[in-house]
């Protein structure tokens, strides 16, 4: 069926759908990954946006079992792509990605020129979007919501680690606040042998009948500004001082409890290839990234941890004297394939 890709501000475009038959509405975005959208469409942080693939190949090779998943659904509005893959070719593969879309319901469309599409959100910032076929719908503005509330657990829960790669976290207890969590952050944490409490965004973690070695803020999805209870648990472990790891709105959500502020970014950070310098050293590492805020102003005790050697924005803070520290991209993604994964290592022996 044909189909249109609407923009705020009147741009069109016609495709073809692959997908599920549905009007959506977004925030548009763009994502320069090669690889990995399984992962990108099961990142709850894409919760209420219209994904672009900037690579032209996508569907190559299927989509795997749920077990290799992000979280338990696609959490985009819409899938654009350039060239769809209808005959996927992995031993993984379990499905088709058209079908995948049909089956969880999201529209995926078929855009000839998405370097034009990507080319102009650069230009012009990140806008609202709808995907229409025969009944028009309205614009739908996702960050007037508190996202994190809609994606986050509705109850705690706790894993064992069974087998361990590392021992690092050996006989530690963690609790993850799940702001819209990636599945592979508590496999990161159980891999090093730590037992994970997963609790909900505005859970008061200080109720748990466990001793709390350490707390990691998840990543997630919208303005970390929503997520007031989170930030103010997040006040009450610092004067703990239980140390603290805060990944992509877990870095913003730690700024704004220390007492400084994010901002919107016109287009965001998102892909496998965005590279982050760690302050006061020569080494840059290839992160993988998928947020639209960013922190403007860093609190006072804290310095930058690592900056974005593509545009200088922040990527990380950490405190100056206690185990305090986030980091804006996602050391768990491993597209290296290991990357930034030393940073749980580094949490892990501050605790």
């Amino acid at each position: 069926m044909k189909a249109k890709l609407i923009l705020k501000d009147g741009s069109t475009f016609e495709g073809e759908s692959f997908g599920y038959e549905q009007p959506r509405s977004g925030e548009l975005v763009f994502s320069t990954g090669m690889v990995g959208y399984p992962e990108s469409l099961t990142d709850p942080s894409y919760e209420g946006q219209i994904l672009v693939a900037t690579y032209p190949i996508i569907g190559s090779y299927g989509v795997p079992d749920k077990k290799f998943w992000e979280s338990d659904r696609i959490h985009v509005s819409g899938l654009v792509v350039s060239q769809y893959i209808d005959t996927p070719s992995h031993f993984k593969s379990k499905i088709t990605l058209g079908d995948w879309l049909r089956q969880e319901k999201v529209p995926g469309l078929v855009i000839t020129d998405t370097r034009y599409l990507t080319k102009k959100l650069r230009d012009e910032g990140a806008q609202l979007a709808k995907i229409v076929f025969e009944k028009d719908i309205d614009f739908v503005d996702p960050n007037l919501v508190n996202l994190a509330s809609v994606v986050s657990v509705k109850k705690p829960h706790i894993e064992e680690p069974t087998f361990a790669k590392a021992s690092v976290g050996k006989e530690k207890t963690v609790v993850l606040i799940d702001c819209g969590v990636k599945r592979n952050i508590n496999r990161s944490l159980l891999d090093r042998s730590v037992k994970v409490i997963t609790v909900p965004w505005d859970y008061d973690i200080f109720t748990l009948n466990e001793k709390i070695d350490g707390v990691v803020i998840s990543n997630g999805p919208g303005d970390p500004k929503m997520c007031d209870v989170t930030i103010e648990t997040t006040k009450k472990i610092m004067t703990k001082k239980i140390p603290l790891l805060g990944i992509c709105l877990g870095n913003q959500i730690l700024a704004l409890a220390a007492g400084g502020d994010t901002y919107k970014m016109k287009f965001g950070h998102r892909g496998q290839n965005q590279p982050c310098i760690m302050v006061g050293t020569k080494k840059c590492y290839l992160t993988t990234q998928n947020h639209g805020f960013a922190i403007g102003k860093i609190p006072s005790g804290f310095r930058p941890w690592f900056i974005n050697a593509n545009d200088n924005t922040n990527e990380g803070i950490i405190h100056e004297k206690l185990p305090f520290m986030s980091v804006q991209f996602h050391p768990e993604a491993t597209p290296g394939p290991t990357d930034t994964g030393w940073v749980f290592d580094y949490f892990l022996r501050r605790i």
